[in-house]
């Protein structure tokens, strides 16, 4: 796969940042957390054999399975759905961002043609859980989801969910003009500088991905703007598997790092609540920002996850104790078989002794 695009914003370089102290990880035996090492031999063979880039397996903390490059930073697609859920959550918390706010009360619209005063009437809860009605067109819209996307007018603000990049557009929009910072230093002072994470520096371009060529940014971050589609770029994050598993480990432990709550936990709780089941037959639906399990009669709390192109991942398992980073560099051309991904989970599902 190849991306074409021309930067045309300013690096924002985080030196006005005081330098971070880095999380030093640790390790236990994968027996002492209840896997085989043996049957992780097998998951580290197929690693390798289908493509991977890299993979973190942490059990309460401790990395009990690493391979690969984790400090090695690559695209996350759209696993930056989950990278706002934790900005969103503290803005809200703070009281910046009011969830029932309508796209009219904060004077959002697009371009032509744009928003129906029925459109207008979606909340930023109705943004959150991909459900906004509104079907207008967005940067960074792959074939997959233009085929599935409602005509506009098709359903009332709240009603039905589609995977709408429109809505997660237009969110990172929201946020910086509620709070007065972009996406980008506010993850970095918000997030990655308390937890310690070593690569992401908050580091940012802006780049016009409707041009014919471009030098990939290797930044933490960019906007990609498509002006001809939708005012609202896209945000993307560069981030390397094991600072992602921080950030997993900060959503197992309920949002506390070092004794002090980053993320609220009633935030935590309400963003991964199943609102909308779109496979009840692998029990997959959408919360806010994440995807998730949906429960059973022995689920003590929900797991939740999200993925990019099907192929990257991150899952934080909490009545296991796990979080899990899969990664895939798929910032050049690349072969991986979406099959193999079913059968690296189907791997870590095996290494688990006594299921």
């Amino acid at each position: 796969m190849k991306f074409t695009s021309t930067i045309i914003g300013v690096l924002i370089a985080t030196t006005l940042c005081s330098a971070q102290s880095e999380h030093p990880f640790t390790y236990a035996k994968p027996e002492s957390k209840g896997y085989s090492s043996d049957k992780l031999e097998l998951l580290k063979e197929h690693l390798i054999q289908s493509g991977s880039s890299s993979m973190i397996i942490m059990i309460d903390g401790d990395i009990i399975f690493e391979w690969g490059d984790t400090g090695k930073k690559h695209l996350i697609h759209s696993m930056r759905k989950a990278i706002l859920n934790s900005l969103f959550g503290i803005a809200i918390h703070r009281g910046q961002i009011d969830t029932t706010k309508t796209l009219r009360a904060l004077k959002i619209n697009d371009i032509e043609p744009s928003l129906t005063e029925r459109e207008l009437d979606a909340r930023i809860a109705d943004l959150l859980k991909s459900r906004s009605g509104v079907y207008h067109n967005a940067a960074a819209v792959n074939n997959g989801m233009l085929i599935d996307r409602p005509v506009r007018g098709s359903y009332n603000p709240g009603e039905y969910y589609y995977y709408n990049n429109w809505d997660f557009n237009t969110l990172g929009a929201i946020l910086e003009q509620q709070t007065g910072q972009s996406i980008y230093s506010m993850f970095y002072h918000e997030i990655a500088k308390p937890l310690g994470m070593h690569d992401y520096k908050g580091t940012y371009v802006s780049i016009d991905g409707e041009a014919d060529t471009f030098e990939r940014p290797t930044t933490d971050g960019y906007y990609q703007y498509e002006k001809s589609q939708s005012k609202y770029p896209a945000y993307h994050f560069r981030m390397s598997a094991r600072d992602l598993a921080l950030y997993g480990q900060l959503f197992l432990d309920y949002g506390i790092w070092n004794k002090k709550q980053i993320i609220p936990k009633d935030w935590i709780d309400r963003s991964t609540i199943p609102y909308s089941i779109y496979s009840p037959r692998y029990g997959n639906a959408y919360g806010m920002l994440w995807r998730v399990r949906v429960p059973n009669e022995n689920t003590l709390r929900n797991s939740f996850y999200h993925t990019g192109l099907g192929i990257h991942m991150l899952g934080i398992y909490p009545d296991s104790k796990l979080v899990m980073v899969h990664r895939v560099d798929t910032e050049d051309d690349f072969e991986y078989n979406p099959e193999d991904f079913y059968e690296m989970i189907s791997l870590l599902s095996n290494a688990k002794e006594n299921k």
